[in-house]
């Protein structure tokens, strides 16, 4: 897989893309990465980008011929890509968007700066995503969160084929079972019992409690979806009321 960005300041991808665990990735070929400057599809000597908005009004924003000409030039060049922008108008990304774009064989995300892009490049777009209900200052935080929940989902990108699998969110839907480690006992606290028990069938059925037991209380809104049975759910749905009269 191949992924891709279009931004102003592509020297800001390298640092977070080249160490952990997608660093080991990417030097092992689980997925390639390009960063592309829009500043070289400008054409005048100031390489600019952006320009003040019809209408009046605060700040500037990013001109359409830049960006329609490097997304048909990066396009043009190999296979499709699967093209990516993001707005506060986009749709929320989530774990399934991230199993989804990870079906993809290449992605190029475009990122915004300023006070955002002119509306009519946004038909360059085959989806458009953000993050949540803020604003940044550009869109190149926003791809590289992308690109880090994508690429850990790539067969190889984890030491561990099964901790994406047992990750919040996916399959079930839940959040993640709480961990612990050493030292069994820390200020008083110590590990649940059953944790230490080497029995791994009651290992197994703790651990789905516990998932079950912190979206109740973190993520009540996860549980309408989430893959439980009716008697869980029941016992979820009491855990998350009793949570609202404690903060009542």
């Amino acid at each position: 897989m191949t992924f891709e960005t279009l931004s102003v300041f592509p020297e800001v991808f390298e640092p977070y893309l080249g160490v952990s665990v997608l660093g080991r990735a990417r030097r092992a070929g689980v997925f390639d990465f390009v960063a592309h400057d829009l500043r070289d599809w400008t054409h005048d000597r100031h390489r600019t980008v952006d320009d003040a908005p019809f209408g009046g009004g605060q700040g500037m924003l990013m001109k359409p011929e830049p960006i329609f000409e490097a997304v048909e030039a990066i396009s043009s060049s190999g296979e499709r890509p699967h093209v990516v922008f993001f707005s506060p108008c986009g749709r929320r990304f989530d774990q399934r968007c991230a199993e989804r774009l990870a079906r993809e064989r290449r992605v190029l995300l475009v990122c915004g700066r300023y006070e955002g892009m002119d509306e009519r490049c946004y038909a360059l777009a085959d989806e458009v995503l953000s993050l949540g209900d803020y604003v940044l200052t550009g869109g190149e935080l926003a791809a590289l969160t992308v690109i880090d929940a994508v690429a850990r989902l790539l067969p190889g990108a984890l030491g561990d084929e099964m901790s994406a699998v047992d990750e919040s969110f996916s399959p079930s839907g839940l959040l993640e079972y709480a961990q612990y480690t050493r030292p069994a006992c820390f200020r008083g606290m110590g590990v649940p019992e059953v944790l230490l028990s080497g029995d791994h069938a009651r290992v197994a059925a703790w651990r789905r409690e516990s998932a079950i037991e912190r979206t109740a209380r973190w993520r009540p809104d996860l549980l309408d979806a989430a893959d439980i049975t009716d008697e869980e759910r029941a016992r979820a749905l009491e855990l998350a009321r009793e949570r609202e009269r404690g903060a009542l």
